[in-house]
């Protein structure tokens, strides 16, 4: 429905009223639909109910006279008016967590709460295992630690802090590049024992793959490197979650793609050289006014450290063989190892 010159003026009249308040809480609502195009998304996002959403909208609608959006079979779609509003509703929105990171940024104390978004292998599997170390030195810090494939936002505050495999683009960020992630395949000892130890990129073609799909994964490594189309037939497992893809290396599933330090971690994974390996860079990220908070500061600091390629050398940009990892002189690493369980290790992958 295209408005005319009168109603487009009388809803500017009715929005430039200083009696009309619309309630915060309803236009993140409205920044929610608006961006995801769906009012079950928006509420999937910010973990509430489609009825409440629903409700909350028709509530804004309703303060502001305008109607939001054209309600669509496959979602929703935003008219003119609310086009005009989601812009003012950002600016808002940014306004509002400038304030929080400046109220942020003026606490020194090594105590509190941060929040760190990571990748849900690095997280399980790397950097949880090392908040033993953090804790000791720094006992009033909570960290809490978000282990996702989704990448969180932290212009929006998501999380003060964000690892992950996709470079961020926004220049209001300060990213760092912590490492390397190499990926090789790997299978258990069982599983060769079982099927062999495969010698080319055609015998891998004759067993079986355990497979990871999730965001920030890059999709069809591994068939274009089989030179096949469609993996379906050799894929014995697919899973989205790092956490079930080791195991189901492990327990002998099929041969899957593992961060190289695994063949240090785990004597029982065998690398399987066939002339693959496949790598993604890992990054840090979060907003310039955090880094004067002291509890952010430790924290970011903290991580640069974890993933130092001068003391981690399989975060190194060169690609380090795995059998070459284990000859390596390790002391200087495998003591913060020795209270953890040998499966510590990195299983995003193909």
């Amino acid at each position: 429905m295209i408005k005319n010159a009168e109603q487009s003026a009388a809803e500017t009249d009715h929005l430039n009223d200083p009696a009309v308040q619309p309630d915060w809480d309803d236009l993140r609502l409205f920044i929610a639909a608006a961006e995801t195009g769906s009012l079950r998304q928006a509420a999937d996002r910010l973990k509430i109910s489609s009825s409440t959403i629903v409700r909350r909208i028709d509530k804004l609608e309703s303060t502001l006279q305008v109607r939001l959006f054209d309600r669509l079979p496959d979602g929703v779609e935003l008219t003119t008016s609310g086009a005009a509003i989601l812009a003012h509703a950002k600016r808002m929105e940014l306004t509002s967590f400038e304030l929080l990171r400046a109220v942020q940024g003026r606490d020194t104390k090594p105590s509190g709460l941060v929040r760190v978004s990571i990748t849900e292998g690095l997280g399980t599997y790397w950097l949880a295992p090392r908040l033993v170390e953090l804790q000791r030195t720094n006992p009033k810090l909570i960290i809490e630690l978000k282990c996702a494939m989704e990448s969180a936002d932290v212009l929006r505050m998501e999380a003060d802090v964000a690892i992950q495999f996709t470079r961020p683009t926004n220049p209001d960020l300060k990213i760092t590049k912590l490492g390397r992630l190499h990926i090789f395949p790997f299978a258990s000892s069982a599983y060769v024992a079982s099927y062999g130890m495969p010698r080319s990129r055609e015998d891998i073609i004759n067993h079986r793959l355990v497979d990871q799909s999730a965001p920030q994964l890059e999709e069809g490594v591994a068939a274009r490197f089989l030179g096949i189309s469609n993996p379906e037939g050799i894929v014995a497992i697919r899973t989205n979650a790092s956490t079930a893809h080791y195991h189901a290396v492990e327990k002998g599933a099929g041969i899957g793609g593992l961060a190289t330090y695994a063949a240090v971690l785990s004597d029982d994974l065998q690398p399987i050289d066939v002339g693959f390996y496949h790598s993604v860079d890992i990054w840090m990220t979060y907003h310039p006014d955090v880094r004067s908070s002291t509890r952010v500061s430790i924290i970011i600091d903290w991580i640069k450290e974890a993933f130092s390629p001068q003391r981690f050398p399989w975060f190194r940009d060169e690609f380090i063989h795995p059998n070459e990892l284990r000859t390596l002189n390790s002391d200087a690493w495998k003591i913060n190892l020795v209270h953890h369980t040998p499966t510590i290790f990195e299983t995003e992958g193909v």
